[in-house]
């Protein structure tokens, strides 16, 4: 039986790098805070966890003092640095750069007045960085359905989550620009990071070359969800695992190839693991 790990799966850019920073910074201390999952893999926060990353919320910080804090690849608002620099916390900043670069883009466009849209997931971690940027003023749309709500008799400046669809993306723009009022203007900037994008048509190449899919992926991940979805759509005999105690041998009867994938936040190691776990049964 043939068995593949796609080489476009596993960690992206902003993750990979958040990860190497938390390990760097774990080998001169014993511990070391992290503010939200690291990644929406719990297998590899386990991982890392062992090492001696603690995960703390927002909920945390006001009886943390004088001490060291990692910000994941997310983003966060600007109330976040305030806030440490109140507690004496020294921070170790692994904002990914795409993310980075969009907040100073929204802040810019924010200070220059309009209508701040951001096409994102309500209550995620790097839509909630975005908005800081805005003063918690800027609407937030997750589909075409949000957009036609939106007021068309003002000046309309688009942006993007990093990690949402272009296809869904460039629906909003169509609509927004035919239904724009006289006098009022719009612009938009296609964020949408194209390491995660180009994911899309990867993996939906990847799904149908093999008889069963393996989705490895963490329950939290919205990357994941949407990337399963589409390897369900080309390929039926698709299935999604946290983890190789998940995958049940039934699925692989009369089969001639396993395709293993997964999302940004899965590591590769937790792939190998998978692909070790079932060739371990056919031995």
């Amino acid at each position: 039986m043939q068995i593949e790990i796609d080489e476009h799966s596993g960690f992206c850019f902003g993750v990979t790098t958040a990860i190497k920073k938390a390990e760097e910074e774990l080998t001169k201390c014993e511990s070391l805070y992290c503010l939200g999952d690291i990644v929406h893999n719990g297998r590899e926060c386990d991982r890392l966890k062992a090492l001696g990353l603690n995960t703390v919320d927002h909920s945390d910080l006001e009886s943390l003092h004088d001490t060291k804090m990692l910000l994941r690849a997310h983003g966060e608002p600007p109330a976040t640095y305030d806030k440490a620099r109140q507690q004496n916390i020294q921070l170790i900043d692994a904002t990914c750069p795409v993310v980075l670069n969009l907040q100073k883009r929204i802040k810019t466009a924010y200070e220059e007045g309009g209508q701040i849209v951001i096409y994102g997931k309500n209550g995620h971690a790097e839509v909630i960085g975005l908005v800081g940027q805005t003063n918690g003023e800027a609407t937030v749309i997750e589909n075409l359905e949000d957009a036609k709500h939106l007021d068309f008799n003002r000046d309309i400046k688009l942006f993007s989550q990093t990690t949402k669809s272009l296809a869904g993306f460039r629906e909003i723009v169509s609509y927004i620009e035919q239904n724009m009022r006289e006098g009022a203007h719009f612009t938009y900037s296609d964020t949408i990071c194209r390491q995660v994008a180009n994911r899309m048509p990867n993996i939906q190449s990847f799904a149908q070359k093999h008889d069963v899919i393996l989705f490895v992926c963490g329950k939290k991940s919205s990357n994941g969800k949407v990337l399963f979805a589409e390897c369900k759509k080309v390929n039926p005999h698709s299935y999604l695992v946290d983890n190789p105690s998940d995958i049940d041998f039934n699925w692989f009867n009369d089969i001639r190839s396993i395709g293993i994938c997964g999302a940004t936040s899965t590591p590769k190691w937790l792939m190998e693991d998978c692909r070790e776990y079932i060739q371990g049964k056919y031995e």
